[in-house]
């Protein structure tokens, strides 16, 4: 399953390759890219397990960018 989802307040280059390196870490992620231009993240990975794994990335990302916001819809 591949989403696409907004970010809020992503401050810098650094900080977004940062996430994205941290989120490809995770088990069950078959490709990120975290954009700083267009302040976005897609994630790709495991359909059955594709819930956990973002709620994962979400607590990876606040770790390095405490004031940056995944909009999940």
């Amino acid at each position: 399953m591949k989403k696409t989802f907004k970010l809020i307040d992503l401050d810098c280059a650094n900080c977004a390759a940062k996430m994205e390196d941290a989120i490809r870490r995770i088990d069950g992620v078959t490709a990120v890219t975290v954009s700083f231009m267009t302040q976005k993240l897609t994630l790709e990975a495991e359909d059955s397990r594709f819930d956990a794994i973002l709620k994962e990335a979400v607590r990876v990302c606040k770790k390095i960018e405490p004031d940056c916001q995944i909009v999940l819809k």
